[in-house]
């Protein structure tokens, strides 16, 4: 609660976490007249450790919210390769396609578009959000208050807020680490590329400028043995010679690659304490499934179409927000959560990766069903 001698803000609705399911929430909300204030503790434009890639699934909300990722300089995507060490690629043809565009500047984009519809966007970081009275008080670091009618948690893959809304997930140690950097060098612009190594895998695309991504999720027991990114990448990612001639060919042009750690793929609660989890927030497919992008935006969608439901009427009452929130979660991601996982475990170990490709190669139906089981169809099921 606030202090007597702070001047406390009221909205309908305050986003904690400024990626992309928070400014598509955010852009959603205020264009259908609700008062949104987003708190994000960093600043815009910049770059994230993420794949980049998006499933096209997403363009017809994006499009309903402004935003047209091909006007932005999007590299359209429809093929996949697919490949293990001591091995030829498999190609595919992606059944619904996507595009590669950078965080850098799809989330300065949306974050222009939500100012230019009314949300209040503030730079700060937020400590507590209590619950009490049908209402959300929220302070943060920098000593200020608000209140809000509801409270969206899209804080990202892992936050101090998790542990002190005491979160199951955040109890448990993750081994996982991601890397990602981009690149300069000619890289097929229509084609992601999946590498398969020890510990781990990599996802290669283009982005706009077409600069290459390369971003990759190692097993930190496999990555710890070295003292360097540089060294590991010699080592183990070069391992996969189809990674080693792209990275053998391009030049990176950050000035050092970005990494986190930390990252879990274990379920996550959908409402703690009545805050709407949204993004990465919520759940966190695994990144070879290639749609992380696509399920944050998609979240957005869910979650502000369940919160105007309530202002325009057809839902009365809280508790109808959120069962309706969580049953359109789980019935369109769900399942791809599952897969990812399933996935992931079995994808591991290289090895067992090298014994499934041939069996991939002679029957490509598989790949293809295994692709659309991680995906959604052209637009969410509301």
């Amino acid at each position: 609660m606030k202090n007597q001698d702070e001047t406390e803000q009221f909205s309908d609705v305050l986003i904690i976490g400024g990626g992309l399911a928070g400014l598509c929430s955010a852009i959603d909300l205020s264009a259908h007249g609700l008062s949104v204030v987003l708190i994000e503790k960093e600043s815009y434009p910049r770059h994230k450790v993420c794949g980049e890639y998006v499933s096209n699934e997403t363009l017809p909300y994006l499009s309903s919210l402004g935003i047209d990722p091909f006007d932005l300089g999007a590299a359209h995507i429809d093929e996949l390769d697919f490949s293990v060490p001591g091995q030829e690629p498999l190609r595919s043809s992606l059944p619904l396609g996507g595009f590669g565009i950078s965080r850098f500047r799809l989330d300065h984009a949306l974050y222009v578009k939500a100012q230019e519809k009314g949300a209040s966007i503030i730079r700060d970081q937020v400590e507590s959000v209590a619950y009490e009275n049908d209402q959300f008080y929220v302070r943060t670091k920098k000593k200020t208050s608000y209140s809000s009618r509801f409270v969206i948690g899209a804080f990202g893959k892992r936050s101090l807020l998790d542990k002190k809304l005491d979160r199951e997930f955040i109890k448990n140690k993750s081994s996982y680490v991601a890397v990602k950097a981009h690149y300069k060098g000619y890289f097929p612009e229509n084609l992601v590329g999946l590498y398969n190594f020890e510990g781990g895998y990599c996802g290669v695309s283009n982005v706009e400028g077409k600069d290459l991504n390369v971003c990759y999720i190692v097993d930190y027991r496999v990555f710890q043995k070295f003292k360097k990114i540089d060294e590991f990448q010699e080592e183990v990612l070069k391992s996969n010679e189809n990674l080693k001639s792209v990275l053998d060919a391009t030049e990176m042009i950050f000035e050092r690659p970005l990494s986190i750690s930390q990252i879990s793929f274990d379920p996550k609660e959908l409402v703690v304490n009545h805050v709407l989890m949204c993004g990465d927030s919520a759940g966190l497919i695994h990144p070879l499934c290639g749609n992380g992008m696509g399920m944050a935006i998609g979240a957005a969608q869910l979650v502000s179409d369940s919160i105007l439901s309530y202002f325009n009427g057809k839902l009365k009452t809280r508790e109808e927000v959120e069962n309706q929130y969580v049953k359109l979660w789980n019935q369109n991601f769900k399942s791809r959560l599952r897969t990812g996982r399933a996935l992931a475990l079995l994808l591991r170990n290289y090895r067992t990766t090298s014994f499934l490709l041939p069996l991939l190669k002679s029957f490509p139906a598989i790949l293809k069903r295994i692709i659309s089981a991680t995906h959604g169809k052209s637009a969410l099921a509301l």
